[in-house]
């Protein structure tokens, strides 16, 4: 038999509460966002962002995508020659050079809309 005892279902209740209250707090408590090491200059032991332009941040992802495609190639000849029998490595490698060349075009599509929209723009 199944009983409806509403004092049970009540303290069960605030114990999902509670317990979702203390999940909610513990992913809120202390959350630092930390500079990213690869865009910031150590000076004085202390941490400040270094001035990056457009041209500069889309020469950085140029050269990396760059650098994926050719390691992938790389990896993909070593196999095809029988120089290395890591086809997974050489699999990964092509994806990667591949999902790294599609964000790179998703993103240079949105800056060429964006462009034309600002060209658009009454003056």
């Amino acid at each position: 038999m199944t009983t409806n005892n509403p004092i049970s279902s009540l303290t069960s209740e605030q114990l999902m509460l509670e317990k979702m209250q203390q999940m909610q707090q513990r992913t809120q408590a202390d959350f630092i966002v930390k500079p990213n090491m690869m865009t910031v200059e150590a000076t004085n032991n202390q941490f400040t962002p270094a001035p990056l332009s457009f041209s500069q941040a889309m020469t950085g992802v140029l050269s990396t995508v760059n650098q994926h495609q050719k390691t992938a190639s790389d990896k993909i000849t070593a196999v095809e020659l029988g120089q290395s029998d890591d086809l997974v490595g050489a699999m990964v490698a092509s994806q990667k050079a591949s999902l790294s060349f599609s964000a790179l075009m998703q993103v240079r599509n949105k800056v060429v809309a964006s462009f034309e929209d600002v060209m658009k723009m009454p003056v």
